[in-house]
C-alpha cells in the first residue's frame, strides 16, 4: 500500500440499512440462506479455540468443485473485498495504470488509489474494446454493478487472451455471477477471478470468499495471503454453503422470475436497464425527483439505493430483487 495515498483517499458509499423497521432493497443480498447453517455455525465454537488450519483444504475443495476447478487454484479470503486488496497489492505498484469500469463498484477505484496506482475510468460496456497495451491491470465486473448485465464468457476469454499478449493482468469480479447460469472464466491463464459468498448465500457479515487463479500469479497470491486470514466459523459455514447446489438453482429461478415481473411493472413508469443480476437499475428521468422517490419509499417502509453516487449516473436508483411478497409490496408502494 502507498502510505501517501491515505491522506487523499476517502471511503466509498454503499447500500445496506441496519433499520429493523424497513425492508432493505438497497443491498443486493439474497434474502434467503441455505438450510442447516445454524448448527454448522454453532459447532465451530469449540474449534475456534484453536487457530484455523491454514491450508483450508476442505474449503478449497468445496470451492473448486463448485466451479469445476482444482483446489490449488483457490485462494481463501475474508470476503471479496479482502480478495481485491490482496490481488491489487500483489499485482500493482505506485504509478501503474488500471482500467476500471464506470459506473461500477466504487471500491475498485479506491483500492487502486490506495496502492498508489492510477485508475482510468472507461464506460462499463466499452472495457472489452480497450487496448490492454499500456495498462497493468484491467477490471471487469460481470454482471456489472449497478447496471446488471453480464458479459458473455466467450467474449471475456477472448479479451483475456489479448490481455495476456499485452502482459496485462485481468481481474474479473464474479460476485453476482452465481445468480445466473453463465459459466465462470475461472482458470483462464493470467486472469484473477474474484468470488463472494456474501451475495448468493445471504451472509454479508460472515466475510468469506475466494480468488481463483493458477500458474505463477496464483502462487504469488497464495504466498501473499494473510495466515489464518479467514475465521473458523466463516470457513466452515462457507464450505457448507458451497455444497448447497439445489439452493443456488432455486435462487436463480426465483430471481429470474421476480426480476422479470419487477421489470415489467417498473417499466410502466421508468426506464429499466436490462439485467442478469439480482437487482435493477432504474432511470427515473427528468420528470421525477429521485430524492422524493427515495423519501416516499422510506416513509412506506422500504430502502432503495441512491445510484447517483456511481460515476456517470444522475437520475438513477438501484432496486434489489427480494422475495415475491416483498417485491409486490414495494411495487405497490411505488405506484407501478
Amino acid at each position: 500500500m502507498d502510505a501517501s495515498a491515505l491522506d487523499t483517499v476517502e471511503r466509498v458509499p454503499h447500500g445496506g440499512s441496519h433499520d429493523p423497521h424497513v425492508i432493505d432493497f438497497s443491498a443486493n443480498i439474497n434474502p434467503e440462506t441455505p438450510s442447516g447453517i445454524t448448527p454448522v455455525y454453532d459447532s465451530t465454537l469449540a474449534a475456534s479455540r484453536r487457530y484455523p488450519a491454514d491450508d483450508y483444504g476442505e474449503f478449497r475443495t468445496a470451492a473448486a468443485e463448485y466451479l469445476g476447478r482444482e483446489p490449488t487454484e483457490i485462494i481463501p479470503v475474508a470476503g471479496a473485498m479482502a480478495g481485491m486488496r490482496l490481488a491489487f497489492s500483489v499485482v500493482l505498484s505506485p504509478g501503474d495504470s488500471v482500467v476500471v469500469p464506470e459506473p461500477s463498484f466504487g471500491e475498485y477505484t479506491r483500492e487502486v488509489r490506495l496502492q498508489g496506482a492510477t485508475p482510468v475510468g472507461v464506460a462499463h460496456d466499452e472495457v472489452l474494446a480497450t487496448d490492454p497495451e499500456g495498462h497493468d491491470l484491467i477490471v471487469v465486473c460481470t454482471p456489472n454493478n449497478p447496471t446488471g448485465e453480464a458479459v458473455p464468457a466467450h467474449e471475456l476469454r477472448s479479451f483475456a487472451a489479448r490481455c495476456r499478449d499485452a502482459g496485462t493482468v485481468l481481474l474479473v469480479d464474479e460476485a453476482f455471477l452465481d445468480f445466473t447460469e453463465r459459466p465462470s472464466v475461472a482458470g483462464e491463464p493470467g486472469t484473477i477471478v474474484m468470488r463472494s459468498l456474501t451475495k448468493i448465500f445471504g451472509l454479508p457479515g460472515l466475510r468469506a470468499g475466494y480468488l481463483v487463479a493458477g500458474g505463477d500469479i496464483g502462487r504469488r497470491l497464495d504466498t501473499a495471503r494473510l495466515s489464518w486470514g479467514v475465521s473458523t466459523p466463516a470457513i466452515t459455514v462457507g464450505t457448507h454453503c458451497l455444497r448447497r447446489y439445489e439452493f443456488v438453482e432455486r435462487t436463480i429461478e426465483r430471481v429470474r422470475a421476480e426480476r422479470d415481473r419487477m421489470t415489467e411493472r417498473l417499466s410502466t413508469r421508468w426506464d429499466v436497464h436490462p439485467s442478469d443480476a439480482p437487482f435493477l437499475l432504474v432511470d427515473v428521468g427528468d420528470d421525477d425527483d429521485p430524492d422524493e422517490i427515495l423519501d416516499t419509499a422510506r416513509e412506506r417502509g422500504f430502502v432503495l439505493r441512491d445510484a447517483r453516487t456511481f460515476a456517470r449516473l444522475d437520475n438513477h436508483l438501484r432496486i434489489a430483487v427480494r422475495r415475491p411478497t416483498e417485491n409486490g409490496r414495494l411495487l405497490d408502494a411505488l405506484g407501478v
